[in-house]
């Protein structure tokens, strides 16, 4: 009797929802007007959006819903992005994207899985987050058209570094083989493999060589690109007077915080995202506790890692960096009386350092308040710095 009265009160409110279970091929649509009614299942074409448009009317039809009924929707987070999450708004679809590790799971160690049992897993989870369970999942906040766009500019020059290190392990595990070590790649490295001897003392072998040197023309190209995005950088944090760009000068200001660093953070995080706690700081980058407590059983399970792994590896580079640079600082005292007896503690120490400074510099950025004990310097200094290190 319950359950007929929540369907015949999702009828009244004339709600559909779907879940859109997507594959590489096809998407797996998933309709129902509320717990208790049997999901809809059909399959259209990956990417058809005209299909998927039909699918939603049908189901209106089938369910007894009027053609303007409002329709909610969600998806996983994944290779898609948010393109579709933007058609869905841009047709009057209230679309939520949810995270992928935030869904709920059968504790059985074997259990059943396919597109279909997703597709019903995700328009149940629908139903309960829109009847008021919203800590059911973790919704993605979407960045504008703009605000993703900009994030490629470090993003790229990202991959490029992994490129350019790449190729330098690459070929240094080359030369080992012929019993040459730490022999570091650098802009004269046709010069010098020249004057290279094996360990017979004998010069490169020929094949080698040109393989190492193939290997050195794509090493210099990606090299280049990455002074021409940096370069470009600098030219931005100069002249660009928008307010992200701002942000990063106020960044850089902190002594400790670096141009790559200062960069990041505000295009990743503080740009664009509005946080309301330092919760939610934490969490972006999976520097959150994740404690473990049933009866008398209490212990740490370590951080979540939940968040941007890009992220998570920035945060702790700076923990680093800042515990180095800002001695005078609350923090770095803090984690100096605390965590600095032995190795093992400095590298568990660090996590908090990390989580801490990210709090710390996102109250700097957006209510202007400097972390305690923290050291100011000129921005214009560290582009100079930069400058110099770089000739």
């Amino acid at each position: 009797m319950t359950a007929a009265l929540n369907v015949n009160d999702t009828k009244m409110s004339g709600r559909l929802y779907v879940a859109f279970e997507l594959g590489q091929s096809q998407w797996q649509l998933a309709f129902t007007i509320g717990l208790g009614q049997a999901p809809r299942l059909k399959n259209v074409t990956a990417g058809c959006t005209s299909r998927a448009l039909a699918e939603i009317a049908k189901a209106k039809e089938r369910f007894g819903l009027p053609a303007d009924a409002a329709v909610v929707s969600c998806y996983e987070a994944g290779r898609e992005g948010f393109w579709l999450h933007r058609w869905l708004t841009t047709v009057g679809v209230a679309n939520v994207i949810v995270d992928s590790s935030s869904i709920e799971v059968n504790r059985r160690r074997r259990r059943a899985k396919s597109d279909r049992l997703d597709a019903l897993k995700l328009v149940a989870m629908l139903v309960r987050y829109h009847q008021g369970e919203r800590k059911i999942w973790s919704v993605i906040h979407v960045p504008s058209p703009e605000e993703e766009d900009r994030r490629h500019f470090h993003r790229q020059m990202n991959a490029l570094k992994e490129e350019r290190t790449a190729l330098s392990n690459a070929m240094q595990g080359l030369l080992y083989l012929e019993g040459i070590g730490g022999f570091s790649v650098k802009a004269d490295f046709a010069e010098r493999l020249e004057r290279l001897r094996t360990w017979d003392d004998k010069p490169v072998p020929t094949g080698l060589r040109a393989r190492l040197l193939q290997d050195f023309a794509r090493w210099r190209l990606v090299d280049r690109q990455i002074k021409d995005l940096e370069n470009a950088r600098k030219k931005l944090i100069r002249c660009d007077e928008t307010p992200q760009v701002d942000k990063v000068r106020r960044l850089l200001m902190l002594k400790g915080i670096g141009l790559t660093g200062s960069w990041q953070l505000n295009y990743e995080m503080f740009g664009w995202r509005n946080f309301r706690n330092r919760k939610q700081v934490g969490a972006v980058v999976g520097l959150t506790p994740t404690p473990y407590s049933s009866g008398k059983s209490e212990r740490e399970q370590g951080i979540s890692k939940a968040g941007s792994r890009q992220m998570r590896w920035l945060a702790v580079e700076l923990g680093w960096s800042w515990v180095r640079h800002q001695p005078n600082s609350e923090l770095t005292k803090w984690y100096r009386r605390r965590w600095d007896q032995n190795s093992r503690l400095r590298k568990i120490g660090i996590v908090a350092v990390a989580r801490k400074l990210l709090i710390a510099l996102w109250r700097y950025v957006d209510q202007g308040e400097v972390p305690v004990g923290a050291e100011l310097v000129a921005w214009e200094g560290k582009l100079k710095g930069h400058e110099k290190m770089a000739a």
